[in-house]
């Protein structure tokens, strides 16, 4: 049986080879339809930052990232907007991606400990959802707790990046034309992952998300937000 080592690293986008970055366009083309590879590339460029994930030295996965300052209410915050994440269905399961990008935000918080840091995420499918309980205590959306100081600076960066294409109502980015969704072999959730009531809860908050709809999430990324592995990790760099 083939040892699985897994191994996940930052990289600057602008350090990526061609090599990496077409491996990335594959593992992407590979599951998602309605997009191609110049799409793909255009969402790269955009990006500061790509947490890689190789298994043996094979890329087998990556979460890309832009890492920006916005102001809120007159005051200067960090923003860190998740883009493009895949890990191949066979790597399902490991802990170096996530691991990997609580390091580094642990490192981007140490930068300005004062500032208030951000994770903004769209949310394309229930399994991406599902690392905002695993990871947090407070987050948007929640259907445990309301936050509308949450959800209105989720709405504002929403509303900046996406602009009429975001619903403040419904809290979804609702393309007109799917810029990329879930192969329907792996969007749909198992009966047991149904069963769970975060899956059901992205599954009411974003019906349209086999169209390419993505439900817009933050959550404060603070040491005393994080569950203790996570912010075990966390604090390894940030502190």
């Amino acid at each position: 049986m083939e040892k699985r080592n897994y191994s996940a690293v930052f990289k600057q986008v602008g350090e990526l080879s061609q090599a990496e970055r077409a491996a990335m366009a594959r593992l992407y083309l590979t599951y998602y339809d309605n997009t191609d590879e110049a799409t793909f590339f255009r969402d790269l460029i955009e990006k500061t930052e790509v947490d890689v994930l190789y298994r043996n030295g094979v890329l087998t996965g990556f979460s890309t990232v832009l890492l920006y300052d916005a102001e809120w209410l007159g005051q200067k915050v960090r923003v860190a907007y998740s883009g493009d994440t895949i890990v191949r269905q066979d790597c399902w399961g490991q802990q170096s991606l996530p691991a990997a990008w609580l390091r580094r935000m642990g490192k981007f918080r140490a930068e300005e400990p004062s500032t208030p840091l951000y994770w903004f995420l769209l949310v394309k499918g229930h399994r991406t959802y599902r690392f905002l309980p695993s990871f947090a205590y407070a987050y948007h959306p929640d259907p445990k707790l309301i936050r509308p100081d949450l959800k209105s600076l989720a709405d504002e960066l929403a509303a900046r990046k996406f602009g009429k294409d975001y619903n403040r109502v419904t809290g979804v980015v609702e393309f007109k034309r799917s810029l990329g969704n879930l192969k329907e072999e792996i969007a749909y959730p198992s009966e047991r992952e149904a069963r769970n009531p975060a899956v059901r809860f992205f599954l009411e908050k974003n019906p349209g998300y086999q169209r390419g709809h993505e439900l817009v999430c933050l959550c404060p990324i603070a040491a005393d937000n994080l569950k203790p592995f996570a912010r075990r990790i966390f604090e390894e760099e940030s502190s």
